[in-house]
């Protein structure tokens, strides 16, 4: 169903592992409207690779490119990963369930990540989505997309998020961006250590207010904000806390927004800009049923799964409130200011 979108707007893309393919997913649907404009994209982690693909894709072909190059990225990640150690245990395929959580090698890295960090067991610091992102975005051409770019990364030395533009990407920045420090060497970039950007922003709205004139923001959301019930498992409390942390610098930016938007006169063009943000958000409950194990999983049939999950969370948003676009936000924000 085709969808008039008559306002620009920008992309907020969350990092999640695999899970990245559900936000393929909703790309590549979105990518489908020929109205919709899309001025800037500010990922993190897998949401950093879904923007920089796309941006590199839709250079050299459109629309159209860009979703050739997703689902081309997203093929390459899958191949790469084939003979990965972090396989589905038999009765989990058996049962058609995703999770690595019986995976021998996974228990094995979980619990050697506590005597063991990525400087003894991989020396050389061995990432294969290096080749992976070279053979996948023109880096030298980036400069020149029509799609404003932030991407970050989390600086180890001072623990505040450092956010990468068009000019400054290359793999290095996209691997920093995605580094977990209990699974790979920090990245150095410029003479400074980074680690995974979901640290300090997942993903991070600022400069999306600040360097673009789209009032209205889609945030695709990877790692659910609330559950129902409290975790008991020991599993259940780790995957838990990954959300909580990851989740964490995202919800106090739609708090400031919320704030703002409380405030007659915000003090500032700035706090203003702040204020009149129109927040839209793309979740899955199936995807944020998934436990964190599985965001390693990188089969084929586990990524087009999350992938039509994407594509039919995008069509429902469209189909509810494509008309809200230019208007008014669809997401709550008050609910952010709960506990303030």
């Amino acid at each position: 169903m085709a969808v008039s979108i008559t306002a620009p707007i920008d992309l907020a893309l969350q990092g999640g592992g695999s899970h990245g393919a559900y936000t393929w997913g909703v790309l590549d649907r979105l990518l489908e409207e020929s109205s919709l404009h899309i001025e800037g994209i500010s990922g993190t982690s897998a949401g950093a690779m879904n923007a920089a693909v796309l941006t590199s894709g839709y250079l050299h072909g459109g629309a159209p490119g860009a979703r050739r190059a997703l689902e081309n990225f997203w093929r390459r990640v899958s191949d790469a990963a084939r003979f990965s150690p972090f396989r589905r245990g038999p009765f989990d395929v058996l049962l058609g369930r995703w999770t690595l959580d019986h995976s021998p090698m996974f228990l094995a890295m979980e619990m050697g990540a506590r005597l063991f960090s990525p400087y003894d067991l991989n020396p050389t610091g061995l990432n294969p989505l290096g080749h992976v992102l070279g053979q996948s975005i023109d880096f030298a051409h980036l400069r020149d997309a029509p799609i404003k770019l932030f991407i970050t990364a989390t600086c180890v030395r001072s623990g505040r998020a450092r956010v990468f533009r068009n000019a400054d990407l290359s793999p290095d920045v996209l691997l920093a961006s995605a580094c977990l420090p209990t699974l790979f060497q920090a990245v150095e970039i410029d003479g400074e250590a980074y680690w995974d950007g979901g640290y300090s922003g997942n993903p991070t709205i600022t400069p999306l207010v600040r360097e673009c004139v789209s009032s209205d923001t889609v945030l695709v959301q990877v790692n659910p904000i609330a559950r129902a019930d409290a975790p008991r498992t020991a599993r259940e409390i780790a995957s838990r806390l990954n959300e909580i942390t990851f989740n964490a610098p995202l919800i106090k930016e739609l708090r400031m927004i919320a704030m703002l938007r409380e405030v007659a006169d915000a003090g500032s063009d700035e706090g203003r800009r702040w204020g009149g943000m129109r927040i839209h958000r793309i979740a899955s409950a199936k995807v944020g049923a998934l436990g964190h194990s599985s965001k390693l999983n990188a089969e084929w049939d586990f990524l087009t799964m999350l992938r039509d999950e994407g594509r039919a969370c995008a069509e429902r948003f469209l189909s509810d409130h494509a008309d809200a676009i230019g208007k008014r936000s669809t997401l709550d924000l008050d609910e952010f200011l709960q506990g303030v």
